[in-house]
């Protein structure tokens, strides 16, 4: 992939209307003709494309609850109506809940938004991948995947022992695991799949937990925690490096590979979560 090829190229990224992904959206910009974002406030949308049309490329927005299977699999069918093909996806929009919270379809909705709706939203999208080989999807997961020992099989939801913190890096384990296990299956297409940690950023994921929102904005945090423009840094990096072209199934942090976590390269556990994940998104109509 070069990184100043521009004809006819279309990127998109999820949670693109604030904070990192709204930052990557800006990043992507000068390497394609058409950034999408997508995101659930169509409020938010119209003002970050309004913040990105200085960029030069086209934005153009999609709005979806990512808490909403349904939701994704509409937003899959828009995107097909916009983009003849995907250069650049990048599975970004996440959330962090202070309380147990279900989803739309009855799901734990950590899990459900920071993992199930990707995986469904990439594999919705494979033909548009294959047709803009070659392609890259970045899956945006954080360091605190390493946090658990195993995917928690016996109880995906959380039904027993739920912590914010808990569920959270679970579905960035998920990230990881989904991410290596695409690279396995697409690679045949000419599609590659890499994990990122994009720092320990400000962003608005702490908004519905107290504590976490204003240790992240408090003046001593700022000399800690990067600012969202420096999160954006590697995932966008990851998604139009030219020496990264035909890399696949490898997870990255401030520009480097890195080794993840041990249950990270468990493929037997990646293959697991891909077809239980599968089983979830097909229950839901």
């Amino acid at each position: 992939m070069s990184t100043d090829a521009r004809a006819d190229r279309y990127a998109l990224v999820t949670g693109g209307s604030s904070g990192i992904g709204l930052e990557t959206a800006r990043g992507l910009a000068s390497h394609f003709d058409v950034v999408g974002i997508a995101a659930r406030s169509p409020e938010r949308l119209e003002k970050a494309a309004e913040d990105l049309a200085a960029t030069g490329a086209r934005i153009e927005t999609f709005q979806a609850d990512f808490s909403s299977l349904a939701e994704v699999r509409r937003l899959a069918r828009d995107i097909k109506e916009k983009f003849p093909s995907l250069s650049v996806l990048i599975n970004n929009a996440g959330v962090w809940h202070k309380d147990r919270t279900l989803s739309k379809d009855g799901y734990e909705d950590t899990f459900a938004v920071n993992h199930l709706a990707h995986f469904l939203l990439t594999t919705e999208l494979e033909d548009l991948l294959a047709g803009g080989a070659p392609s890259r999807v970045v899956n945006v997961s954080s360091s605190m995947h390493r946090r658990p020992e195993s995917i928690n099989w016996d109880d995906l939801m959380f039904e027993k022992d739920w912590r914010g913190f808990k569920a959270y890096s679970h579905s960035k384990l998920a990230n990881v695991l989904f991410s290596n296990e695409l690279a396995r299956r697409w690679r045949r297409l000419g599609v590659t799949s890499n994990a990122v940690h994009p720092g320990n950023v400000r962003s608005r994921i702490t908004r519905n937990n107290a504590f976490l929102n204003f240790l992240h904005r408090s003046p001593v945090a700022r000399v800690f925690i990067l600012p969202e423009a420096a999160g954006a840094k590697t995932p966008v990096y990851v998604a139009t490096a030219s020496e990264l072209e035909g890399v696949t199934g490898r997870y990255f942090n401030k520009f480097k590979e890195v080794t993840p976590s041990p249950v990270c390269q468990d493929e037997a556990a990646a293959q697991r979560l891909w077809e239980v994940s599968q089983q979830l998104v097909d229950a839901v109509s």
